[in-house]
């Protein structure tokens, strides 16, 4: 329904992005502050404050590990419970890096990601981090939209009840919930 049945503030000081939701945790990212917060799923109680370093933009957790973009070509893996970095590795679509990635969903063994100021979404093997599809979503945009500049894709999840996907933009009104197909 969209119905909000819980809420929790981020400081004000702080820009949240990404967010996982590993066990029974969600951690939330923010922008610039280095900070990822804790909460428990059920309640929205606080837990930890976990420390790391640059940029936060997006977060998705593929069963093993957290998988965190910073704005760059890189992913970034982290430990599910200290968010200690693992390793990284850079996304490339063939040679070309694939530059702002943002928004991230773990789904089936791949990586969906959001890159900013653009309308696609790139599917990508986090074993080798090459691009394996684009997903064209430039129909979505609201046409209220197609005049901002900063009205852009900005937001995708994943509903594993139905396989579908939401996604949304930074300025828009709508959710869409679509099923990407070869």
């Amino acid at each position: 329904t969209g119905a909000v049945t819980r809420r929790w503030a981020l400081p004000a000081d702080v820009f949240g992005e990404g967010l996982a939701a590993p066990d029974t945790r969600l951690i939330v990212l923010t922008w610039r502050s280095g900070t990822a917060f804790v909460l428990d799923r059920s309640t929205l109680g606080p837990g930890p404050v976990l420390r790391y370093d640059g940029e936060g933009w997006g977060l998705c957790d593929d069963g093993t590990t957290l998988i965190q973009s910073d704005g760059t070509a890189l992913l970034t893996r982290r430990d599910r419970r200290t968010f200690a970095p693992l390793g990284t590795i850079t996304v490339r679509d063939g040679t070309v890096p694939v530059t702002r990635l943002n928004e991230l969903e773990c789904v089936g063994g791949a990586v969906y990601a959001n890159v900013w100021q653009r309308s696609d979404v790139a599917r990508i093997d986090p074993a080798t981090g090459a691009v394996t599809a684009w997903i064209d979503a430039s129909a979505l945009v609201p046409a209220p939209a197609r005049a901002d500049p900063d009205a852009v894709l900005n937001g995708i999840a994943h509903d594993p009840a139905d396989g579908t996907f939401l996604l949304t933009g930074k300025r828009w009104d709508v959710l869409y919930r679509v099923r990407f197909e070869p």
